[in-house]
């Protein structure tokens, strides 16, 4: 337990800095004035005629000549029963109230005590019991807060030390794994990216090294930094608020605790923490939503995210654009666009990479095969966990993994993408169904892209995240794919064999897979042949879907250029935060890194940057070389006839999409079980809508005709 000191009132206030830490020549506010560098004529101090008068008004303070106000507007009639210790300066004042919502507070300084801090102009400062090395910037409002108080060593939720610090005291994000063997030091602006980079690469030593001393770099040790509170930001009702930034137009009402935390937030992208809440050690990003008992514990919070209704985010990195709700995520990095809604999931010692989302009574990372807490799991994007599946360590699954209900005692290693994967109780087998969403659920997978797009709430899109579902990472896996079914029918009698590869023959059996479930138990894998044949009529869309974009941003000729001149292989990508990266691009940065060509974390940014503006060119350049080896014919022999071909079949399968996604959503109308609770039809539409006036069904005719147009126009150029 810690002593109560004893020392003189008159020193309340001052020696913010130990001494052995200033700088020669240096005194305790020279940090305050560089974060506040307010010009040295803005102030003055008081006369002896107002400080008669605040005196009779209640006030007090141990010296009245360290308290100054601005030369531009002071009322001592607005400054009522309060205290100030230390340097204070207070700006500009005027008869006026300001209004927030419902909040009408009268400009000034009421019932509170001020310890060394800079109140801006036009504040409102209502019941604040103790505030102390604060700047408040203009037009804030604070009201009803316990405590607000600032360390001379404070971090602001930044995992760097400042002098004198004990290294043990040092903040990690212990993440992906619950042993700490992954663990990176958070800081403010980190994304995605910098998270996967630090956390993967752990056998290079001197990457490790080179991302630790960039973070340190980008922060000064020195102590005495004050706490901010940004322009025209509110803080009501809450009981603690300590060693925090907090940028402009925030709104936090009712928290009980806010510790050690920087709150990113501007007029076009606030944010709001709202009651009950309690964040330690963390950063939260522009306009994020926080509300209802969320407890936030070693955390990043990346932009336009939510946390609500009780979450539990616990030594875990958030990316843009997610929610959490109710539930509890410890030990985790979720790419962007992650939705986990309900009180009884549970995600741990998890890589999950994107579009992800989190079905009632998942429990994702349990480590109940093991005595250790060292294992992981890792899930492509659109990783989505059905109700009441239980999933363990150590797993890995591909993109767009869907998981019926159901425990799942062994490790897993699922690699084709777009599986339904079930446990088969009655037969003890595990069963795959590959390319499940496009047979079975065009309308959800669809719908899925163009809602993470519209979603997609960041200001500025430096960062080009991949929400299409037929992407360079998934055409890869489409490849893998390929190979494990060629494997798997090569282990096939030889009539099963030949009947596989028959062209004419309708392959309807099923064929084992091997290395997928650590137990002695079968692997089936459903629809071979189907899927085999889907998946490449999707490349081929894929591809012809990437000319046609060419072509209408450059021209026929150029395509024609590249084709016949260019060499095209098909390069590996790397889901980097959501951003996807040729492997060779994601090395040479790495090697960059490492030799201090980058050398801030804002060149790191930087090259992310530079690589989106080159990925939809290696897009393109993805999809020829996956045509290309898929119809082993290469791209100086592709002729008018062939594109023409190609357009053709593109138009169909663009139909087909169409098609399947009506069809599947038809079926929620047409199924007597989804009917029954209704006494018509009419009854039904009223409630759910009409399918006809399904919005995205309506977007996805029109996309359609807007696609035969453009094919037909392209056609035409090549007659």
């Amino acid at each position: 337990m810690g002593y109560i000191n004893k020392r003189p009132l008159r020193s309340l206030g001052y020696d913010f800095v130990p001494s052995e830490y200033l700088p020669e020549g240096e005194n305790e506010y020279y940090l305050r004035f560089q974060q506040n560098p307010v010009t040295s004529d803005h102030f003055r101090p008081l006369t002896a005629e107002e400080i008669e008068l605040l005196i009779s008004l209640g006030n007090e303070s141990t010296n009245w000549s360290d308290v100054y106000v601005s030369k531009a507007g002071f009322i001592p009639d607005q400054i009522r029963h309060s205290k100030f210790h230390g340097l204070v300066r207070i700006g500009k004042m005027d008869e006026i109230y300001v209004e927030y919502r419902d909040l009408r507070l009268a400009s000034g300084i009421y019932h509170s005590q001020i310890i060394s801090s800079d109140i801006g102009d036009y504040c409102a400062i209502h019941h604040v019991r103790y505030m102390a090395h604060y700047i408040v910037s203009n037009e804030v409002i604070l009201s009803n807060v316990n405590e607000m108080e600032t360390s001379s060593n404070a971090k602001f939720g930044n995992g760097v030390l400042k002098d004198g610090d004990d290294p043990e005291s040092r903040i990690y994000l212990e993440l992906c794994n619950e042993n700490g063997g992954r663990s990176v030091l958070p800081f403010n602006g980190m994304q995605a990216g910098d998270v996967y980079l630090w956390t993967r690469y752990r056998n290079d030593a001197d990457l490790q090294r080179r991302l630790h001393e960039i973070t340190d770099q980008h922060f000064s040790s020195k102590r005495g930094y004050y706490s901010v509170i940004g322009e025209r930001t509110v803080i009501k009702n809450c009981h603690t608020i300590k060693n925090v930034q907090i940028g402009s137009d925030a709104y936090i009402k009712g928290v009980n605790k806010i510790k050690n935390v920087t709150v990113n937030s501007i007029a076009s992208a606030y944010t709001q923490i709202g009651e009950g809440c309690e964040l330690v050690n963390g950063i939260v990003g522009y306009g994020c939503r926080i509300f209802y008992g969320v407890k936030a514990v070693r955390f990043i919070l990346s932009s336009f995210s939510q946390l609500k209704y009780g979450a539990r985010l616990i030594n875990s990195f958030l990316g843009d654009n997610s929610t959490i709700s109710c539930c509890e995520v410890l030990n985790s990095l979720l790419f962007p666009a992650h939705e986990q809604h309900h009180n009884n999931s549970f995600l741990c010692a998890s890589l999950i990479m994107g579009q992800s989302n989190m079905a009632a009574g998942a429990t994702v990372g349990s480590n109940h095969n093991s005595r250790a807490a060292d294992g992981e799991l890792m899930a492509g994007r659109g990783f989505w966990p059905g109700l009441c599946v239980s999933l363990k360590h150590n797993s890995r699954f591909a993109s767009y993994s869907l998981i019926v209900k159901g425990d799942f005692l062994h490790e897993l290693d699922i690699r084709i993408p777009f599986s339904l994967i079930s446990n088969d109780v009655k037969n003890d087998r595990l069963v795959i169904i590959p390319g499940y969403w496009f047979l079975y659920n065009m309308y959800a997978l669809m719908r899925n892209t163009s809602k993470f797009t519209a979603r997609d709430n960041r200001k500025l899109k430096n960062q080009y995240f991949e929400y299409d579902v037929i992407a360079p990472d998934t055409v890869n896996e489409m490849f893998n794919t390929f190979q494990e079914i060629e494997h798997a029918v090569d282990l096939l009698a030889t009539d099963a064999k030949i009947a596989f590869w028959n062209v004419e023959s309708d392959f309807q059996d099923d064929i084992l897979l091997q290395n997928v479930e650590n137990s002695r138990r079968k692997v089936v894998l459903k629809k071979p042949k189907q899927v085999y044949l889907l998946f490449k009529r999707l490349i081929r869309y894929y591809a012809t879907t990437q000319i046609l974009g060419f072509i209408e941003e450059q021209s026929i000729d150029q395509l024609r250029d590249r084709l016949k001149t260019e060499i095209f292989s098909r390069k590996q990508f790397v889901n980097v935060g959501s951003q996807l990266i040729p492997g060779e691009d994601l090395q040479q940065l790495i090697e960059d890194v490492k030799a201090t060509n980058l050398d801030s974390w804002v060149d790191v940014h930087e090259r992310y940057h530079q690589l989106s503006r080159a990925y939809l060119d290696e897009k393109f350049v993805h999809s020829i070389a996956s045509l290309q080896e898929l119809v082993g014919k290469p791209t100086s022999e592709w002729d008018d006839a062939f594109i023409r071909e190609l357009l053709d079949e593109a138009l169909d399968t663009k139909r087909w999409i169409r098609d399947e996604i009506e069809r599947t959503r038809a079926k929620d109308y047409e199924s007597e079980f989804r009917k029954m609770l209704y006494n018509s039809d009419e009854e039904m539409e009223a409630v759910v809508g009409k399918l006809s006036d399904n919005s995205f069904i309506l977007s996805q005719n029109k996309e359609l005709l807007e696609f035969e147009t453009r094919v037909s126009n392209l056609i035409q150029l090549l007659k």
